[in-house]
């Protein structure tokens, strides 16, 4: 065979070959389905969820201050004299009752004086008397000879017998006024109390006005805590917020000695102005007998206080996060999985969240995350704040 014969022959294969694989793929072709477009799912919007509870809720309202006595007074002298007697109990810290002596100033001084006084008011009488005597003669002596006339003031000495009355008078006055001066040599405590200092000794000469001691009463103990405006709603102030002279029930605690020390305490009284600076109101908290259990409210302490104020019968506490704009919540409805959008009251703002008093519903379910869009009963799946999910 020649060589062109071969050429010829492998050509005639070759087409063979093409033209065989071309209808193959042609076959191929015809029998494959087209592939149909499928528009994918869009997955639902995951929110987080916390259920809440409703139930009766008091209003616990929180501040801090100092507490500081009631009474605080200088111990002064309104005589003058020597001091011969200081009580124990007038040291810094020293405690007394009331009605205890203090300091006791030289008295005989004032023990003359009482006695020359006493002597003028018995000299005094003696005149009085006389010339209540001489006027009643005068008198008779008059009617004797003019029956008819009553006798003028001059014959019945008048001025003389009111003269002689205003002396006595005068020294009844005197005599008073020494014995009082006696008296004020015994300086007694006005109230059960401790004293904060002191600077005055036996031996020593005081005088009226000088301050020889600082004394503040142990009877009771007032904090002055600043509150907004809005906290005054929720308790009695008296005289502020009610008639009622009984404020609302406070606790009062500090720390003291290494413990923590608790007290009851009262609202009594707001100062009556606000604050120009803060524009918060001060309302005063009262202890009473502070140092009756130890250790005790000592004055300038720092405490913190917890005013009970009104209890709000359906309340519930939600996270900050969970309020929307408007007061407006999301509730998640399980059963449809579907967010709707709630309006609520919101009674205050506390440490722990807030406190709604209307529009929530006990073991509903509210949203405490964000979408970026989100409608009024869009579908959405959950998962509750507590690791259950759904």
């Amino acid at each position: 065979m020649s060589r062109a014969q071969k050429i010829f022959i492998q050509g005639i294969i070759t087409i063979l070959i093409i033209v065989i694989g071309v209808a193959g793929f042609t076959k191929l072709k015809a029998g494959k389905k087209a592939i149909e477009r499928q528009k994918p799912e869009v997955p639902l919007p995951m929110v987080r969820t916390v259920t809440v509870n409703t139930g009766p809720m008091q209003i616990i309202l929180t501040g801090q201050g100092s507490a500081k006595p009631v009474q605080e007074i200088q111990l002064v002298p309104q005589v003058n004299g020597k001091i011969v007697e200081v009580a124990s109990s007038l040291v810094n810290g020293g405690m007394f009752r009331t009605g205890d002596i203090l300091l006791s100033i030289e008295p005989v001084d004032y023990e003359i004086s009482v006695t020359l006084a006493e002597a003028r008011v018995k000299e005094a009488e003696s005149l009085f008397k006389l010339a209540q005597e001489e006027s009643a003669a005068a008198g008779d002596e008059w009617r004797r000879h003019n029956s008819n006339e009553e006798p003028p003031p001059l014959v019945v000495k008048e001025p003389q017998l009111a003269a002689a009355r205003a002396l006595l008078e005068a020294e009844r006055s005197n005599l008073k006024e020494a014995r009082l001066n006696l008296e004020r040599t015994r300086l007694t405590a006005p109230f059960n109390g401790r004293v904060v200092s002191e600077n005055v000794d036996i031996g020593q000469y005081v005088s009226p006005g000088q301050s020889l001691a600082t004394l503040h009463s142990t009877d009771a103990a007032e904090i002055v805590i600043p509150l907004e405006d809005q906290d005054l709603f929720w308790f009695d102030v008296p005289g502020f917020t009610t008639n009622s002279q009984i404020g609302a029930a406070a606790e009062v605690k500090a720390v003291v000695a290494g413990k923590e020390v608790r007290w009851a305490g009262r609202v009594v009284r707001s100062e009556g102005r606000i604050n120009k600076l803060t524009r918060m109101h001060n309302v005063v908290v009262q202890v009473e007998k502070p140092y009756a259990s130890l250790p005790p409210l000592a004055a300038g302490q720092f405490v913190e206080i917890e005013i009970y104020g009104r209890t709000i019968d359906h309340a519930t506490v939600i996270p900050r996060v969970a309020m929307r704009e408007n007061q407006t919540v999301w509730i998640v409805n399980p059963e449809e999985s579907r967010l709707y959008f709630r309006k609520v009251d919101v009674a205050r703002s506390t440490h722990a969240g807030l406190v709604i008093e209307d529009g929530l519903s006990n073991n509903e379910m509210v949203v405490i995350s964000s979408l970026k869009a989100v409608g009024d009963g869009m579908k959405v799946r959950f998962v509750e704040n507590n690791g259950g999910n759904s």
